[in-house]
């Protein structure tokens, strides 16, 4: 009896210390993904001395905000900030329309051949015809070198409308059947019902379109020659990849203000790239809940 008294104990004993071994492989893994956002942090406040010398690995050395000076002072980076705030703010608002638009018509249960289309949107979710068809229908409706070359190809995610769809059925069939029975048409229904009950999934769509349009870059240089219209990641992608930008952004007076601004070249790309992560990243803390039924909501079956 003593021995089987026992056991328990060792077995909660072993729980523990398995517990203490998957959270210190959590914090590990934690800590090895923050690192390198770290890195760029310390390196874009550290001495420009150091940082060209790469001295600079787990604390700051020294302390300076020139960078950043710059950057606030360069007219180029605002106006891309400010078409990314179009990018972002006119996409997310057409995302959650065409994803709302597409998915209600696929739940009600008496529309023909609402099968077909369902298994139609799979298609191109996983097939696309290539970069090459996209760029020769985008020049041929007028939209090359424009903001809607960005705007309108993107409206439409299939994978979106999916997890519209897939929300709007857990919806009661009675709620929408009293409806009906009052008089109300599928459009006040939808917009009037639905949509106001909707809220979790269209934030869910929202976060999604925000982070994907905030990083996007790639549209931009293939349809968008206009240094203009670039977006912010753009201008990021020419600083750090191409180094086609001019960071020399202070007039320079004698030779000494030249070699600090050459130093101040090197890490003013860290100081770039933590001016434009930052922003999209504080949205994360706060929308963590809406990422999680997303995820949920995407496994979900019928």
């Amino acid at each position: 009896m003593a021995s089987v008294r026992r056991n328990p104990n060792k077995i909660r004993e072993g729980s523990v210390v398995v517990d203490i071994i998957l959270y210190a492989i959590a914090l590990i893994l934690c800590l090895i993904t923050l690192y390198p956002f770290y890195f760029v942090i310390i390196m874009s406040i550290s001495s420009p001395q150091e940082v060209a010398a790469m001295n600079v690995f787990w604390y700051p050395k020294g302390f300076n905000l020139g960078s950043y000076e710059l950057i606030v002072k360069d007219a180029k980076m605002w106006w891309a900030y400010s078409n990314t705030l179009i990018y972002v703010s006119v996409g997310t608002l057409l995302n959650c329309l065409m994803a709302v638009l597409g998915a209600y018509p696929l739940t009600v249960r008496n529309l023909k051949g609402r099968k077909w289309v369902v298994a139609y949107l799979l298609i191109p979710m996983y097939f696309g015809g290539g970069l090459i068809p996209s760029y020769l229908l985008v020049n041929k409706l007028g939209l090359y070198n424009t903001m809607f070359a960005v705007i309108i190809p993107g409206m439409v995610s299939i994978w979106n409308i999916i997890l519209v769809r897939t929300f709007f059925t857990t919806i009661p069939d009675g709620l929408k059947e009293s409806a009906f029975i009052d008089g109300a048409s599928h459009l006040q229904l939808l917009f009037k019902i639905i949509i106001p009950i909707s809220k979790p999934i269209l934030a869910v769509i929202a976060i999604y379109s925000i982070v994907g349009i905030w990083n996007s870059w790639f549209d931009a240089l293939v349809y968008l020659p206009n240094e203009k219209l670039h977006p912010l990641q753009m201008y990021l992608y020419r600083v750090v990849v191409q180094q086609s930008v001019d960071l020399k952004l202070l007039s320079l007076d004698d030779a000494k203000n030249a070699v600090a601004t050459m130093l101040s070249n090197i890490q003013l790309k860290y100081a770039i790239i933590v001016f434009t992560t930052l922003p999209v990243m504080f949205t994360y803390p706060f929308f963590q809940k809406y990422f999680i039924k997303g995820a949920l909501l995407g496994s979900l079956k019928e």
